[in-house]
């Protein structure tokens, strides 16, 4: 695990265009995702996540022409996201500019798919990505969903993250789905039990509004913070977040 805190703008596609909403809801567009690639780098971004939010539910591939276009403009470490069903899949988008690969519901569906991608491509490759949301049917009290947080699984979110630790992947994107784009700050909780579970690096996601959320994240175990909507609406950038997080203490790169 790093010891350098790293922040990571989001950029949540669908049709070739980036997109927020709430709850994973009411998607609005906020611009063209290669030209915020290039000025989230500009920032000092230290890596950008790029998901494809609607290839799951409408049963196509990632955008490749998207993905090699925003990696053209950035020379840091991109994870994609969304779609990606096969080691094939991964191989594509590796040779489209990828760093790494973020897999969801794939993976719920078939799990052997992580050993197949850590096995071929290396485990630093492989981003297990969560999206999950508060449920009493659970033993943790959290539970996986799929399919952009539309379908709940009966998978208990913590059960599925040490799992999957075991199967390959290399790194967990944790996404709450109740704090995403409420801009009232990251689950505190989620965070701190994936931190106790988890011997992997642990991204934090999902509701980030202010520069004061960041760092109880990295309190809480985050060994990486993602946000979106705050940063395509310009209400703050890459460098007030490290502003605030070495502030408060934390490792940041400049």
């Amino acid at each position: 695990m790093s010891l350098a805190i790293r922040v990571i703008p989001c950029l949540d596609v669908a049709d070739g265009r980036v997109v927020k909403g709430v709850n994973f809801r009411g998607l609005r567009d906020a611009g063209d995702p290669v030209e915020l690639a290039a000025k989230y780098y500009e920032q000092g971004a230290d890596e950008l996540t790029f998901l494809d939010v609607t290839a799951t539910v409408e049963g196509r591939a990632t955008t490749y022409d998207v993905v090699r276009r925003t990696a053209e403009q950035v020379f840091i470490p991109l994870t994609v996201g969304g779609g990606v069903r096969s080691v094939d899949d991964v191989a594509r988008l590796l040779g489209s500019g990828a760093d790494k690969i973020g897999v969801n519901s794939a993976a719920i569906a078939r799990p052997g798919l992580l050993t197949e991608i850590a096995d071929r491509f290396g485990a630093q490759v492989l981003v297990l990505s969560l999206d999950v949301t508060r449920s009493p049917r659970t033993e943790s009290g959290f539970v996986v969903t799929t399919h952009g947080g539309r379908t709940e699984t009966d998978l208990d979110a913590l059960d599925w993250a040490s799992r999957a630790i075991g199967l390959g992947a290399g790194e967990l994107l944790v996404n709450s789905i109740d704090a995403d784009g409420t801009k009232q700050g990251f689950d505190l909780e989620l965070v701190r039990r994936m931190r106790e579970i988890s011997s992997v690096p642990v991204i934090a996601s999902g509701g980030a509004g202010a520069v004061e959320h960041f760092a109880p994240a990295v309190d809480a175990g985050a060994d990486a913070v993602l946000a979106a909507s705050v940063f395509h609406d310009g209400v703050m950038t890459i460098g007030d977040v490290k502003d605030a997080l070495q502030s408060a203490g934390a490792e940041v790169r400049r």
